[in-house]
C-alpha cells in the first residue's frame, strides 16, 4: 500500500516538474521575441498560475513520496 503511495507522489511530482519547465520554456521564449514591457507582463501573469500549480502538484508530491517512505519503514 506504502508503495502505492510513493509511486503515486512520484508521478506528481514528475507531472508538476513538467509543469514548471514549461512554464520557463514559455516565458524564456516570450523574451526571446523581444514583445514590448506590456505583453510580456501580459505573457508572465498568464503563466504564473501554471507555475503555481505545477509548483503545488510537485511539493503535494513530494509530500506524498515522504509520507509513504516514513509510514512503510
Amino acid at each position: 500500500m506504502y508503495e502505492l503511495l510513493v509511486w503515486a507522489g512520484a508521478a506528481l511530482s514528475v507531472v508538476g516538474l513538467a509543469g514548471l519547465i514549461w512554464s520557463v520554456v514559455r516565458v524564456a521564449s516570450a523574451k526571446r521575441q523581444k514583445l514590448a514591457d506590456e505583453e510580456l507582463r501580459a505573457v508572465i501573469q498568464g503563466v504564473l498560475p501554471y507555475n503555481l500549480g505545477a509548483l503545488f502538484l510537485s511539493v503535494i508530491g513530494l509530500m506524498l513520496v515522504m509520507l509513504g517512505l516514513t509510514l512503510g519503514a
